[in-house]
């Protein structure tokens, strides 16, 4: 392997873990009180949701981080994060392959 491969790969590495460290959300430290306007809905829900694999392996290193937003406005924050969940482990990505004709398995 080149000297510049090593590189490029060292490079995507590092991309990598930039983006994931990214996606990680804070810590729960607001009190359990907080204004309607600063509740997490739907597009919080959905958005962690989503990033649920990665808060999930963080959170195993570090007691401050939560996979749930536990001061949020309820039904409609569940939903939005029972579908990032759905989306982020394959749901409708993964799912027009089994239905692929001529595929051999």
């Amino acid at each position: 392997m080149g000297r510049s491969r090593v590189a490029a790969l060292a490079a995507v590495v590092v991309l990598a873990a930039l983006v994931l460290t990214g996606c990680a959300p804070g810590a729960n430290d607001v009190p359990a009180t907080v204004p309607p306007d600063e509740l997490a809905g739907f597009w919080l829900g959905l958005w962690q949701g989503f990033i649920s694999p990665i808060t999930f392996i963080v959170s195993l290193f570090n007691a401050e981080v939560n996979i749930y937003e536990v001061r949020n406005d309820g039904n409609w924050y569940n939903f939005g994060f029972m579908i990032g969940v759905a989306i982020a482990f394959g749901g409708p990505a993964s799912a027009g392959g089994y239905a692929t004709p001529g595929r051999k398995g």
